[in-house]
């Protein structure tokens, strides 16, 4: 287990929020549109095709109630999504059928969600590490998940003064745009480390860049600093 258990009963009880584009997970849907229109961009240039996500096999981590996933399958993936939190699938899957959109959902971790020899062209790891016991283990698990010629896409937060200010004492405290007690400082990521777990997997890093998040206009945008929110994509 690399979940942390508290970690999951959290997201349990915030399950039934998800999709509600002004609640706790505002901030979320926000970063969506952003996130999504660059793994568009990315895979059409990486791929070749500017069909960018027909048919790619995609495998989206820590998938929660799908806010991801399901956009993805919408634009013609074939997506897997895995969550440790048995409530953000169901919500997951509820939202999913009513929308008419397949998407596989699966309870658990990369250990026992998903066959030994199963791999994607895309693996997602989005507002993951920062939330597990065991960083190395998970950035190399999904690494290993990716196959080849295919994508690692990872973001979170680095872990340094200004990300304790603005992504914890900002965020959660002053202008309430996550419920307290969302991140803990200590499980941030640097750069550095998730780049050594992805090419201890075999990967190589691609691309880093930094987002913003600006909670009294709820607008993100990418930006050259990551002291704060990043995101860090890898090939295999």
């Amino acid at each position: 287990m690399t979940a942390v258990p508290a970690e999951i009963a959290r997201f349990n009880r915030l399950a039934a929020t998800w999709w509600d584009a002004t609640g706790p997970m505002r901030p979320l849907h926000v970063i969506n549109r952003l996130r999504l229109d660059y793994l568009q961009q990315l895979l059409a240039t990486h791929f070749g095709s500017t069909r960018a996500l027909a048919g790619l096999r995609v495998l989206d981590v820590g998938c929660g109630a799908g806010l991801l996933a399901e956009p993805l399958a919408t634009l013609g993936a074939q997506v897997t999504a895995i969550d440790a939190a048995e409530k953000n699938i169901a919500a997951a899957r509820l939202h999913a059928e009513a929308s008419g959109v397949s998407v596989d959902y699966r309870v658990g971790e990369l250990s026992s969600a998903l066959a030994a020899d199963s791999c994607f062209d895309l693996v997602t790891l989005l507002e993951v590490v920062e939330h597990v016991d065991d960083v190395p283990a998970t950035i190399d698990a999904a690494a290993r998940r990716v196959a080849p010629g295919g994508l690692l896409v990872a973001s979170t937060i680095d872990r340094t003064a200004k990300s304790w200010l603005f992504g914890i004492v900002g965020a959660e405290y002053l202008f309430r745009v996550l419920p307290v007690g969302t991140h803990q400082w200590r499980r941030f990521v640097r750069p550095d480390e998730m780049q050594a777990a992805a090419q201890s997997a075999g990967l190589r890093r691609i691309d880093l860049r930094g987002m913003r998040y600006l909670p009294v206009l709820h607008r993100a945008d990418w930006i050259r600093g990551t002291s704060v929110n990043y995101l860090a994509a890898f090939a295999r």
